[in-house]
């Protein structure tokens, strides 16, 4: 499992929880499921945030997910959107 950041230019952040690696298509996908937010190459982010805790899946997440799957995108177990401040 890995996580994924995505990075919107309102200052969002999605962090997409992963089975495995997501293909070009997939991650083409979220680009555009997440309005543009772009993949970082990075494997965690320093910053302060606004979001849900690790331990807390929301319901923004449970729906996120469940969008996914039905855009055809498997392996992806949780998506959660943070707020840079």
């Amino acid at each position: 499992m890995s996580i994924q950041f995505f990075r919107s230019s309102e200052k969002k952040i999605y962090a997409v929880q992963v089975k495995t690696i997501l293909s070009t298509a997939d991650i083409e996908k979220l680009v555009w499921l997440f309005d543009g937010a772009l993949p970082l190459p990075d494997k965690e982010i320093k910053g302060h945030f606004i979001g849900p805790r690790a331990e807390m899946i929301t319901p923004w997440s449970t729906n996120a997910v469940e969008i996914t799957q039905n855009m055809g995108i498997e392996g992806i177990l949780r998506i959660e959107e943070f707020t840079e401040v």
